[in-house]
């Protein structure tokens, strides 16, 4: 379990792991060498006429699998003169897809390896697929590839498998036939590991890095992963003035820092951080709901100049209803306490003045800015002639009777947004009947930021209402995660293991959980994103609401409920699951199981 601490963000100190800890002892991985003889022809035009592997471990041969394979087919006579392997020879010999099952049976489990991997593995990844069989994702060395690597010109003119068969003294000569190529390729790869021991390559991750075309200098930095934990949490790249770089977050802090130093890393940026780095941090988390928030709050702290996102949470945009004799739809950043009415936030200026272009479609409210007395004599405006604005500005409306536009308006952003939907349905309606469709498409766009908006912030408020939410969730193991949620902000969480009681893993994160005050507005003790992940985490199958100090409940009629139909109806990738009623459940001993 993690510790209890009223800082979530406070980094655990690990202890300095053995040598066996870095990675995956390559003494612990069980390799299939294998080879194909085929018709010479690329997959998908030729076919595979034997297959030959061996699978050791240890430097042991625990198997062997070998059979001829009919291709369907001739085999051309420069290449049965070649394999010694005739048309008469694979006549009654099986086809490939009757050979594949029993091949991956064999190969389960196993690191691939191969000279010239990709020509091998290619054959037979594309049978597979073609067969309807699923291809495992195989973990491959080619020793063609590793060999090119460590083996000097002066040692051999080339890195053919019957040259490093000579070099390395194999005790089976390559004949061109797949058992035997294979055999003699087991011994090109423990005298290859014998090479790369020298240089400090002992695992799994080492190898892959150490064969992948990665520059010396990023895999040199490798060993910045070697203090970080197999477990889940969040990580830093710090430069040498101690600035923070980047920061991620990972199931496996070790193994994911471990991939930035390898060929699998490509994106430009990411290398540009790898290369100015000089050290990276962990931080252990208890459950992945911890990871994420953890990341966005180091991410807002220290705005790192290599992630994109999340850097600025505070640059957000409201809708408000002034509060004014005649109120008026503003764009603001900030809520204030002036009990206005709010809509947001919004993440960008102009998704908001697209919710606020569909409410003025919706109350013709006034959109000027100008101030007005309890009884201004002003001039109208075009919208006013136009019918579009009722025209506070010279007297032709009451107080009392603008003021029922208002509260309309209050009611769709905070309640029920139909009013809205049917004046945004019937303006699209009626411009798709005159064929306008690039309008009709306008209007569609601002519908859609409205009604977003607001089931996003009535699923916020929800949450945020709620002084306290204590939820759990089984883990793999048999164990509860526990999350303690105050005003939508993640105030703790930890892991009760397997056979504990929960409730007293529990009490402890409340006690030492972090105390959140109630502010102004859905979103005042917690970023949109955080409140957003919290969300997700709760609204997952199989979680149990524990304890609740406070009402979470969205409106029958909120905007919640268009959201499907504008889905379906727009085929919009973005999807904002209903919120679902849960019944409070005990969680104690006896429902551990």
């Amino acid at each position: 379990m993690t510790s209890p601490a009223p800082d979530l963000l406070t980094p655990i100190r690990g202890v300095q792991p053995s040598f066996d800890d870095l990675g995956t002892p390559l003494r612990d991985v069980t390799f299939c060498v294998v080879d194909l003889e085929t018709t010479g022809k690329p997959p998908g035009e030729g076919g595979i006429t034997e297959i030959g592997a061996v699978k050791v471990r240890a430097g042991e041969v625990i198997g062997e699998f070998q059979t001829l394979v009919n291709p369907s087919d001739p085999i051309p006579p420069f290449i049965a003169v070649l394999t010694g392997i005739t048309n008469l020879m694979v006549a009654s010999s099986p086809r490939i897809e009757s050979v594949l099952p029993a091949f991956l049976e064999f190969a389960q489990g196993c690191v691939m390896v191969a000279h010239n991997a990709p020509f091998d593995m290619g054959f037979l990844k594309h049978d597979s697929l073609v067969h309807g069989y699923d291809w495992p994702d195989f973990a491959v060395v080619d020793t063609a590839l590793l060999a090119r690597r460590v083996i000097t010109p002066d040692e051999a003119p080339n890195c053919k498998l019957g040259t490093l068969a000579k070099v390395f003294r194999a005790t089976t000569t390559p004949n061109h036939r797949a058992l035997s190529d294979a055999r003699a390729t087991v011994d090109v790869l423990h005298g290859l590991f014998e090479r790369v021991g020298s240089l400090g390559v002992q695992t799994l991750e080492d190898l892959q890095t150490f064969s992948s075309r990665v520059a010396p200098a990023v895999r040199a930095k490798r060993h910045l992963a070697e203090t970080l934990p197999h477990a889940p949490g969040v990580y830093l790249f710090t430069d040498d003035r101690g600035e923070v770089l980047y920061v991620g977050k990972s199931k496996d802090l070790r193994n994911r820092v471990r991939s930035y130093f390898t060929a699998s890393e490509t994106r430009t940026r990411i290398g540009e951080m790898i290369g100015i780095a000089t050290g990276v941090r962990g931080i252990e988390c208890g459950t992945s709901l911890e990871a994420e928030v953890r990341e966005l709050r180091l991410i807002a702290e220290h705005k790192p100049r290599y992630n994109r996102r999340s850097k600025f949470p505070e640059r957000q945009h409201w809708l408000k209803v002034t509060v004014e004799p005649f109120p008026r739809l503003s764009l603001v950043k900030q809520v204030r306490d002036d009990d206005a009415g709010y809509l947001g936030p919004f993440s960008s200026r102009k998704t908001a003045e697209r919710a606020m272009a569909a409410l003025h479609e919706a109350f013709p409210i006034r959109q000027c800015t100008a101030r007005m007395s309890r009884h201004p004599q002003l001039s109208p405006c075009v919208l006013a002639e136009m019918g579009r604005c009722v025209a506070p500005c010279d007297g032709r409306i009451s107080m009392d009777s603008y003021g029922e536009f208002v509260t309309a308006l209050r009611t769709a952003l905070t309640v029920d947004p139909t009013p809205v939907v049917e004046a945004l349905d019937r303006r699209i309606d009626l411009l798709s009947a005159d064929e306008r469709f690039e309008d009709a498409a306008v209007q569609r766009d601002r519908l859609s930021a409205f009604v977003r908006s607001s089931a996003r912030m009535q699923r916020m408020a929800s949450v945020t209402g709620c002084a306290e939410i204590c939820a759990a969730r089984r883990t793999e193991d048999g164990g509860w995660e526990l999350h303690v949620i105050r005003r939508g902000r993640l105030a703790a969480a930890g892991i009760s293991p397997r056979g504990t009681d929960p409730r007293k893993y529990l009490d402890m994160l409340r006690a030492s959980a972090e105390t959140v005050l109630p502010g102004i507005g859905p979103v005042a003790s917690a970023s949109p994103e955080e409140i957003e992940l919290v969300l997700r985490w709760l609204d997952q199958p199989g979680i149990r609401l524990v304890e609740m100090d406070g009402t979470w409940t969205c409106p029958v009629s909120g905007a919640g409920r268009h959201i499907n139909r504008l889905d379906n109806a727009h085929s919009d990738d973005h999807h904002h699951p209903t919120e679902r009623r849960r019944r409070l459940r005990p969680l104690g001993p006896a429902r551990i199981g």
